[in-house]
């Protein structure tokens, strides 16, 4: 039997050789297995711990969307109770609203008209934007030409309304306004139009421009004083001006005069003969064969404790034998208007305090309610269209109790008021287990 002689066993890190194969075997050290075993476990490890840093680092640097608002507005489409029936002048043009939320309505053909001595709610309204009169205050003095004088003679020939002037008379600015609002003195008008513009075709372009200025599409002055009937306007336009000047309070103030005073004429009285009655403030009368009687008209009425202006104008009131003034006629149509709406305004609360008109949310929960700061009354005629339009401001990821989320815009008719929205509690910024968990 032969036997095969082997040399000594292989140690760590020697080579045994085999006769049979006449080679060397290298053997793996003692141990080895469970090393390797070991490193692949902590190489595994070390992926998933830069894995896990990376995820997370990522996970909490993602944008998170900011909050936003949804609005959830219930409120009255129109002001409740029964639109008010307008009594309108037959055939005459006319329009009656208020100044905060503007037409109620308008009746006739809506084409322009002569406007006689309305035109002189516009000489007035240019003249005071481009020469404003203090509170209480005269204003420039003016000094009455020649020509001044020989205009108010010639006017007065044509049977024109003039008031009574001489050459070297001198006149405040209030006192001119007056003398051509009160007694509706057409001289007054020319001669206001001479100081401010320096002659009567550049004092008429301004009148024009101020119109479009201001919107009134139908409306062309020739005139500073009405006479010519190629000024002409609609009862809307003329509505939009009246509230316009009835801004400015030295007009407001001298339209509600019922006389003047003045240098050289005297006493001038008033020739809007509705003044005073059925609570009418003012503005302005005008009659010609042309234009017939017209009337731009305020009046006051309380309503929810407090005192609300309507303001009117009617167009075109021809004489009839049952009124054979024309002023006469306009002036009953206007105070029949007026009594058919004066009585109907309400006051409502449209807003209440605390009233909840949208609600907050993000990604991760529910947020605060968007809750009125203040609250909005509306005074108008019942059937005023009501409409309620949420803005939301922009958030970020966190909200404090009572921070402005929102501006609501309230319009009713063509009045539009604003309040904010405030967040009703507070919404903290998402946690850092939330960013972590995030999908």
């Amino acid at each position: 039997m032969r036997r095969t002689q082997f040399g000594p066993r292989a140690v760590s890190g020697t080579t045994v050789r085999s006769r049979r194969a006449g080679r060397h075997v290298k053997r793996p050290p003692a141990g080895a297995g469970s090393r390797k075993l070991r490193s692949r476990v902590l190489i595994a490890g070390a992926v998933l711990v830069v894995a896990a840093v990376a995820w997370a680092g990522v996970q909490l640097l993602r944008p998170v969307p900011p909050m936003t608002l949804a609005a959830s507005v219930t409120t009255m489409p129109v002001l409740p109770g029964l639109a008010p029936r307008p009594d309108w002048p037959g055939r005459a043009e006319a329009a009656v609203g208020l100044p905060g939320t503007g037409l109620l309505g308008t009746h006739g053909s809506s084409q322009p008209v002569p406007i006689a001595s309305l035109a002189k709610i516009m000489t007035g309204y240019v003249v005071l934007s481009g020469h404003p009169l203090p509170a209480g205050g005269s204003g420039r003095v003016i000094t009455v030409t020649a020509a001044d004088a020989a205009a108010c003679a010639r006017d007065r020939r044509q049977g024109q309304p003039v008031v009574r002037v001489t050459p070297g008379e001198t006149l405040t600015e209030r006192q001119a306004l007056a003398a051509m609002l009160i007694p509706s003195g057409n001289n007054i008008a020319w001669m206001l139009a001479r100081w401010d513009a320096g002659s009567q075709p550049a004092f008429v372009a301004k009148m024009n421009a101020r119109a479009r200025s201001l919107g009134l599409r139908r409306t062309r002055y020739a005139d500073a004083s009405g006479a010519d009937p190629a000024t002409v306007s609609t009862a809307a336009d003329q509505f939009r001006l009246t509230l316009r000047a009835l801004q400015i309070p030295a007009f407001r103030q001298i339209v509600a005069m019922p006389q003047v005073t003045l240098p050289v004429a005297g006493l001038a009285c008033n020739v809007n003969a509705a003044l005073g009655h059925d609570g009418i403030t003012g503005v302005k009368t005008g009659s010609s064969s042309q234009a017939g009687g017209c009337l731009a008209f305020a009046a006051t009425r309380t309503a929810g404790g407090g005192q609300v202006t309507i303001a009117g104008v009617v167009l075109g009131v021809h004489a009839t034998p049952a009124q054979p003034s024309e002023l006469g006629g306009v002036i009953s149509a206007a105070e029949n208007l007026l009594g058919s709406v004066g009585g109907d305004l309400e006051h409502v609360q449209v807003i209440e305090p605390g009233a909840v008109l949208g609600r907050v949310s993000s990604a991760r929960t529910a947020g605060p309610a968007a809750v009125a700061a203040t609250g909005i009354a509306v005074t108008a005629w019942p059937g005023t269209p009501v409409t309620v339009t949420v803005t939301p401001r922009p958030l970020g990821q966190a909200i404090r109790a009572g921070q402005p989320v929102a501006q609501a815009a309230v319009t009713a008719g063509s009045q539009v008021r604003h309040i904010t929205l405030d967040a009703s509690q507070a919404a903290p910024a998402p946690s850092v287990r939330w960013l972590l968990t995030r999908l």
